[in-house]
This record gives C-alpha cells, sequence and structure tokens, in this order.
C-alpha cells in the first residue's frame, strides 16, 4: 500500500514543502529510512540525523522546516501525525468471522455471527459478544462478561465473570480481568478471604498492555475509563478508578480504593498507595512513590537519581545522619541568637 506525501498531508491535516508527488510505502526511522519511507523527528537528540537521512520525506514541526532538507510534511504535532500515517500504511489485519471448530462456548452465550471466536476459546453462560469483537486463541470468557463492538483480545487474555468490556478496546496477551482482589481479614491469628462482589468496567477506546492484572472490586466495581492506555505488567487493585484519557507505563502498581483523575501520566514503575486521590492533569515521573493525594495539578517526582557508587555510598549515610543534623543545627540557631527576649540586646 502507498501514498503520495500529499496525499498523507491531507490524511492529517499538515502541509507539504518539497515534492508532494513522491510516494511512500512504509515508515521508518531517520537514519535507516530509504526514499519510500517516510521518518518523523520529535525528539531534539535526533535533529543531526536529519541532514543526512535519506528518507522520502520527514514529519516536522514547524520550527524545524527552516533547517530541513528534503521533502518535508509539516503538522503541529509530529508524532500524533506519524502515529496516523503509520496505522494508514500499516493496517491491521482482517480477520474472517466465524468460530473456531475447537471453540467451546455456552448454549446460553450470545456471540454475534459478525464476531471471530478463535482456536481454543472458551465462552462461559451468559457472555454477551457484539459485532465485530476479535477473540483470540486460548482467550478464557467467564459467565455474564459483555464484550461491546470492534474490541480485540490477542491471545491468552482471561476475562473473569461479570466483568464488562467496552467497545474498540485492544487487550494484549496475558492480561487478566476481572480475578479477586487481594481482601484478607486476620482472624485470630489467622488470614480469611474476604468475598471480592464487584467486577471491572473497561470504558470504550482503552488500550491493556501484556500481562497486566486489573482486579474486581470487593464490593462496588474497578473502573477504568475512556481512552486509558495501560503499558505491559501493571498491576490495578481492587476498586481503583482510573479516570478518562489517563496513560500508565509498565510495571506500575496501584493499590486498593486509590483514585486516578483524567489526562494524568504516570511515569514506569511508580508505586500507588491505596485510598487516596490524584487529580486531573497529574504527572508522576518514574520510579516515584505517592503516598499522599495529589490535588493540585503538575509534574511530581520522587527517588533517587543513579550515579557512581562511591558518591552514593556517601550520600546514603549523610541521608542517615540528617535528623541529627537537622537536631544540631536548630540548637547552633538557637545558640547564635541567644535566645533573647524581644527588646533584649543581641
Amino acid at each position: 500500500m502507498s501514498y503520495t506525501l500529499g496525499e498523507l498531508a491531507e490524511h492529517v491535516s499538515g502541509t507539504v514543502q518539497g515534492d508532494a508527488s513522491v510516494i511512500i510505502e512504509s515508515v521508518a526511522t531517520l537514519q535507516n529510512a530509504n526514499n519510500k519511507q517516510i521518518s518523523f523527528l520529535t525528539n531534539p537528540s535526533y535533529r543531526k540525523q536529519l541532514a543526512d537521512t535519506q528518507a522520502g520525506a520527514v514529519i516536522i514541526h514547524p520550527a524545524e522546516a527552516d533547517n530541513s532538507p528534503g521533502n518535508v510534511l509539516i503538522s503541529d504535532n509530529p508524532y500524533a501525525a506519524y502515529a496516523k500515517i503509520a496505522a494508514l500504511l500499516s493496517p491491521a489485519p482482517e480477520y474472517s468471522a466465524g468460530i473456531d471448530k475447537t471453540a467451546v462456548i455456552a448454549e446460553t452465550a450470545e456471540v454475534s455471527n459478525k464476531a471471530s471466536i478463535a482456536a481454543h476459546v472458551v465462552i462461559e453462560d451468559d457472555v454477551e459478544i457484539a459485532d465485530g469483537v476479535r477473540i483470540g486463541p486460548g482467550c478464557v470468557i467467564q459467565r455474564g462478561v459483555k464484550i461491546s463492538a470492534n474490541t480485540e483480545l490477542v491471545a491468552n487474555v482471561t476475562i473473569a465473570h461479570d466483568c464488562i468490556i467496552g467497545a474498540n478496546v485492544l487487550i494484549h496477551p496475558g492480561v487478566v480481568i476481572g480475578a479477586d482482589g487481594f481482601g484478607q481479614a486476620m482472624d485470630n491469628g489467622r488470614w480469611i478471604k474476604v468475598p471480592q462482589l464487584g467486577a471491572v468496567q473497561i470504558g470504550d477506546d482503552v488500550e491493556i498492555g501484556a500481562n497486566t492484572t486489573i482486579d474486581r472490586g470487593a464490593i462496588e466495581d474497578t473502573i477504568i475509563g475512556e481512552n486509558v492506555k495501560l503499558d505491559n505488567q501493571i498491576q490495578v487493585a481492587h476498586n481503583v478508578i482510573i479516570g478518562a484519557h489517563t496513560a500508565i507505563a509498565g510495571a506500575t502498581a496501584i493499590a486498593g480504593s486509590t483514585k486516578i483523575g483524567k489526562h494524568c501520566r504516570i511515569g514506569g514503575m511508580v508505586g500507588i498507595v491505596g485510598h487516596l486521590e490524584i487529580c486531573d492533569n497529574v504527572t508522576v515521573t518514574a520510579k516515584s512513590l505517592v503516598s499522599g493525594s495529589i490535588r493540585k495539578a503538575g509534574v511530581y517526582s520522587a527517588g533517587t537519581p543513579l550515579e557512581l557508587n562511591k558518591q552514593w555510598r556517601k550520600n546514603t549515610i549523610r541521608f542517615k545522619q540528617l535528623d541529627d543534623m537537622a537536631r544540631r543545627l536548630n540548637l547552633l540557631q538557637k545558640q547564635l541568637s541567644g535566645n533573647n527576649e524581644p527588646g533584649e540586646e543581641k
């Protein structure tokens, strides 16, 4: 599949500087692209590659236009333009409707004749699967689950009972939605299980990365809002609520009953303590620990940056001495001030 640069520019509401008739067949990096491929520049670190690229065209911001040789597609949001063009040039594979002969489907399940059910899928009682849904091999859909139109479960996905999955959702291999949350009560020195009676609700246009787990609610539901994007290997505990258009990077863990607002960005390996609230438009950088509610939009960071081991050892020792140093400094300040009463000569 190929398009002219002019057609691609029209597709993303951009403009062309150079030859709009050049043919583009695929995407590539600035360093490795050929004259039938298109690349993009968003990170200034790669600007030095722009002068030497062999790409047929490059997607750039207007601020880069004067410094760009060759054909360019100018866009106010080059990365989003690249995403749209990459999807156009590399469309997702088409699926044929139908049910593989090895699939096991309960008689009470309602599966659209426009859905695609792959090999070794198990669909239990009272499941509802809408038009255009694609269930990949090895998936298990437990009783009472509802999956809306054009959602895809890639492979080996488990959706536990009574969960609700929205439309146009993409769920990658190994995801588990609706497993029991970690609810345990101490009774005379022994742990006893607290029944997890809620479910999980997934909004429209959500993407869930490989091996991510989203626990069902203890009483009420765990809720993932519209257009949320979750990376691989994320843990979402019971009764968490994630607001619309929030993106969370890999290996983040969110403890139970925490509420994350809309349009938030959570970096990789962030830990979020339970029963707190994060307001809208918050960014938390990688490896931070969120131990209290965040009520003001902004960028938040925690953790110790990498440094030479020798210096890290010294700083670790000093960190342990901070409380003693603070006490001594406070005492010194009092001594220097003489603790004089107001009006006394110092």
